[in-house]
């Protein structure tokens, strides 16, 4: 690997932890958990309703623009532009979140729905540079070192956020993750290369993209050599649901059914990181060569486990145990599956078919959250019922991954054209 290499991938993971700090305080923590259940109220699951809601609208949008704006990247070259010009609205939409004050419903759940849709647009344009710039037998562990030192992100945002939260200054833990957000893009910002193709006139890479959407819809959905992304896209559909609902509503859950105060949130959390941070960094090897199909499959058994043990918990402690064998997953699954994918991606089509990624994996957050949230709400805020139906998502998943003619050693990657069956 060059320096001029080495340098690249070293500013293409510290985007990684960038960003952590919107997912960690915004998405996962500290906002879930104020806006349900002090900006809206939760007493009888109203605030778990009005969360729900606010991320799968967000995810909606996400879905159906992702594989829209990445074939634009692709035609028109402006894959770096879009990065940085979705990270930018992400940032301010997190600042603008120290203005939600308590009954601000519509304009907390407006800010949250812009930030993470924001957010996500640009982690379409970030995971498309995965295959671009590590070597075919690096990419598992490259991909694995992005969440690795994404969750390294998290916990500096916790530890900012920190004295704010333990003195209820709610708006400073916002400030504090838009500022490490802002800061840390910025070496993707400047080192990550641009396309290197003659790019279209933006009107008609619009035009070309929304046809080439179509068009790859169809591929993916009809053409021979595309079965194994077809089913494998299937199955991480139903799995990332129960991931992102999981993620979405676990501090809500600890701070309603269990009683954790917003400090002891963000200690779980931290710990969720670290324990994801080693999970990430214990299967790296394992994904490129046992093969990331193996690593999804161990860890789908994992997460059915933690619902399964998150219904039963009484104590506080016993969620701490559970915190830790989620963390130790959540790393894993998702850079194995970001991995999985990268491996059945046609070249120069890298943006737009991590466009369908993400419209599958945000698609699969829709129903997850709002079945979260309807349960809670219509049984008088049973969260403990609600989770157990999470479980369902990671079973079905598993199933459906079994049925993926593809995700072997990554050490020789199978060219997009072989992957079918």
């Amino acid at each position: 690997m060059t320096g001029s290499s080495r340098r690249t991938i070293v500013a293409w993971t510290l985007y990684d932890f960038a960003n952590s700090a919107f997912s960690a305080i915004v998405y996962a923590t500290v906002f879930p958990a104020y806006y349900a259940n002090t900006v809206v109220g939760n007493e009888q699951g109203r605030g778990d309703f009005w969360w729900g809601l606010a991320v799968s609208v967000s995810m909606g949008l996400v879905a159906l623009t992702s594989p829209f704006f990445g074939g634009i990247a692709d035609h028109a070259g402006v894959r770096k532009p879009f990065l940085v010009g979705f990270t930018l609205a992400s940032v301010a939409a997190t600042a603008l979140l120290a203005t939600v004050r308590p009954g601000m419903v519509l304009w907390g759940f407006t800010l949250a729905v812009v930030g993470v849709v924001t957010f996500e647009a640009a982690f379409v344009y970030y995971n498309s540079y995965l295959p671009r710039i590590a070597l075919p037998d690096q990419v598992g562990r490259v991909s694995a070192a992005g969440f690795a030192v994404g969750y390294a992100g998290s916990v500096a945002a916790f530890l900012a956020a920190w004295p704010f939260a333990a003195s209820q200054a709610y708006w400073g833990c916002f400030l504090s993750a838009a500022m490490l957000f802002g800061l840390f893009s910025i070496p993707a910002f400047v080192l990550l290369p641009t396309d290197s193709h003659h790019p279209l006139p933006l009107r008609e890479a619009v035009s070309r993209g929304l046809r080439q959407t179509l068009a790859t819809l169809r591929e993916i959905l009809t053409r021979p050599e595309r079965t194994a992304l077809r089913r494998f896209l299937l199955a991480y559909l139903i799995y990332e649901d129960g991931v992102n609902t999981v993620i979405a509503f676990a501090a809500v859950f600890a701070a309603k059914t269990l009683g954790f105060s917003m400090t002891e949130i963000i200690i779980l959390f931290m710990v969720i990181q670290v324990t994801a941070l080693a999970g990430s960094a214990a299967w790296a090897m394992a994904t490129d060569t046992r093969g990331p199909k193996f690593v999804v499959a161990a860890m789908l058994i994992q997460w059915t486990a933690v619902t399964v043990l998150a219904y039963l918990v009484e104590a506080k402690w016993h969620f701490w145990i559970v915190a830790v064998l989620a963390g130790t997953g959540l790393g894993a699954i998702q850079a194995a599956s970001r991995t999985f994918m990268a491996t059945l991606l046609p070249q120069g089509r890298e943006a737009e078919f991590f466009g369908f990624y993400a419209l599958v994996g945000k698609a699969g957050a829709i129903l997850g959250p709002l079945v979260f949230g309807m349960v809670s709400a219509m049984l008088m805020g049973n969260q403990r019922a609600a989770i157990i139906t999470v479980g369902l998502f990671f079973v079905v998943g598993l199933i459906f991954l079994q049925r993926v003619p593809a995700g072997g050693p990554t050490v020789t990657i199978p060219s997009p054209h072989r992957g079918g069956g």
